[in-house]
């Protein structure tokens, strides 16, 4: 079941988001990671202090490097920073990923509240990488960004997903622990019409440090493994949820997941 991920994304220096956190995930669900590194922050669990950008033509060329050799089953897109970048990643997709896959979590604000996608890049975004996912997969703030509504309660996240369908995404998985509340309902729409939400228990606690990175990796590991979507988003859900159940508590502000743990091969 290995499948191999290809995930363009930033560094965390903190470890518990972007690029760390994905090869995290992808490794102890089973899957092979390979990188193109799109920023390096300087961040750790009190929040982001500077992104240092990689060059666009750089973080093109990694990803042509990996496609042209290693090959991927799924592509992962996590942060992107600026709109150079979004247009290179997606010209350098569309001429070495075609039938690939693509699982895009549209990174744009990090957990304490520093930007990680200039506001003049959303609209690139929308244009030239959504049209092209298999599986966006905003929180709610990033969906209100991109849908230009507002995201009251699950009736409003259901008609958002569906939204970002009608903007390309084949499916869209829209997280919904932003929304206030003792339970965390996260919205799965398939493309087709058909929506399924999936509630669990709020967990009380600081360390939530990457969940956003870690599910949609967590789904396209899954994908890359051949597992139907629902599967591997169920799969990817129990694998977050028991890595905040286990968290280690290190740091001083939101704390980094227990990337360590295993589930089973599927989603018990």
């Amino acid at each position: 079941m290995q499948g191999r991920v290809l995930i363009i994304a930033g560094s965390d220096s903190g470890g518990g988001a972007g690029i760390q956190a994905d090869i995290k995930t992808v490794t102890a669900l089973g899957g092979y990671s390979a990188t193109a590194i799109t920023a390096v922050t300087v961040q750790n669990t009190q929040g982001v202090s500077g992104v240092h950008p990689v060059p666009a033509d750089i973080v093109a060329a990694q990803v042509s490097a990996v496609l042209s050799d290693i090959g991927a089953d799924v592509i992962k897109i996590g942060m992107l920073n600026d709109q150079a970048t979004i247009e290179a990643v997606a010209s350098a997709l569309e001429s070495d990923a075609a039938g690939i896959p693509i699982v895009l979590d549209p990174v744009m604000i990090a957990k304490g509240g520093h930007a990680l996608l200039v506001e003049a890049a959303v609209d690139t975004l929308k244009q030239r990488l959504v049209p092209l996912a298999a599986v966006l997969t905003p929180n709610i703030p990033e969906a209100e960004a991109l849908t230009g509504e507002s995201i009251d309660d699950v009736e409003t996240m259901e008609r958002a997903a569906r939204r970002l369908s009608e903007q390309g995404a084949d499916a869209v998985m829209l997280k919904g622990g932003h929304m206030p509340g003792d339970k965390i309902t996260d919205v799965l729409f398939d493309g087709d019409g058909n929506s399924e939400f999936f509630s669990e228990s709020r967990i009380d606690t600081p360390h939530t440090h990457g969940t956003g990175c870690t599910l949609a990796s967590g789904v396209a590991t899954g994908l890359a493994q051949q597992l139907p979507l629902r599967d591997a988003v169920i799969r990817a859900r129990a694998y977050v949820r028991k890595a905040i159940e286990t968290a280690p508590g290190f740091g001083a502000g939101h704390g980094p997941l227990n990337h360590g743990h295993t589930v089973t091969p599927f989603y018990e």
